[in-house]
């Protein structure tokens, strides 16, 4: 019969492994500060990268920022008309979508949708040795593959962000046009009216933060992948669990930041 490896044996080896992984993934972001700041620069992949994450989201961030925007003000709406405060919904609504909701839940959709395609289009061009090949044919892949895809994702997931927060309020406003009358020039006026510029340069950031995060878990999921087919469907998961993981950390983190910023 075999011996089973004493417990104090495999903890140990759990403990190797994981500050392995951590320092594979540092050395792996350390590459691609390099490779970003030399050329070529394949401008054309990262335009045709931007389309991919950008145009082909713009559905489901569409039509999740408007029912998020409805859903927390009939949510909302309920709380406020028992102190007879139902006119603070525009500037409620601005705040939180502005301040929170516009760039988690882009983050968040895009962490499902466009992680888990990074991780499995990189996973599986790992397993079919198609980046080994354009290793023999004197192409970067890293360059062509990861650093397009992490720039693309850096630029892009901001300006998703910034139009989930603008469809969020349009969401918004038909629910309070719908019970109070109120017209869109006002709404938008009490709304912006208590938006400052650090609310708004606090969600820009951290919708860059949280693009480069998903980016860069999901090429180095999808270029790390191994054992075949199953390697790939781990790498897409692992892009999307690790993704949201680091978003919400990243959330917690930046929003403390800002509120000792605004406060000080």
């Amino acid at each position: 019969m075999m011996e089973s490896k004493p417990k104090s044996f495999v903890f140990s080896k759990g403990i190797d492994d994981y500050f392995s992984g951590v320092s594979s993934a540092f050395q792996f972001i350390g590459r691609f500060f390099r490779q970003a700041s030399k050329a070529p620069f394949h401008v054309r992949e990262i335009i045709n990268q931007c389309y991919e994450i950008g145009l082909r989201s713009l559905p489901l961030i569409t039509l999740t920022g408007f029912i998020t925007g409805m859903v927390f003000t009939k949510q909302s709406r309920l709380s406020l008309e028992t102190f007879g405060a139902t006119s603070w919904l525009p500037s409620l609504i601005s705040i939180a979508l502005v301040r929170a909701l516009g760039s988690l839940v882009t983050a968040l959709i895009c962490a499902g949708k466009v992680g888990s395609s990074i991780g499995a289009e990189l996973g599986s061009m790992r397993v079919t040795e198609q980046i080994d090949a354009m290793e023999v044919s004197a192409i970067n892949p890293f360059k062509y593959l990861v650093v397009s895809r992490v720039l693309a994702t850096t630029i892009t997931i901001p300006m998703l962000a910034l139009y989930c927060g603008f469809v969020g309020l349009l969401g918004s406003f038909v629910n309070v046009n719908a019970h109070e009358a109120v017209s869109f020039i006002s709404f938008f006026k009490e709304g912006f009216a208590t938006i400052t510029f650090l609310d708004v340069f606090t969600s820009v950031v951290k919708s860059i933060v949280f693009g480069f995060t998903i980016g860069i878990v999901g090429c180095y999921k999808g270029y790390n992948a191994s054992n075949g087919t199953q390697g790939v469907g781990r790498a897409a998961n692992q892009a999307v669990v690790l993704s949201m993981f680091l978003v919400f950390i990243e959330e917690i983190v930046i929003v403390q930041i800002s509120n000792w910023i605004r406060y000080f």
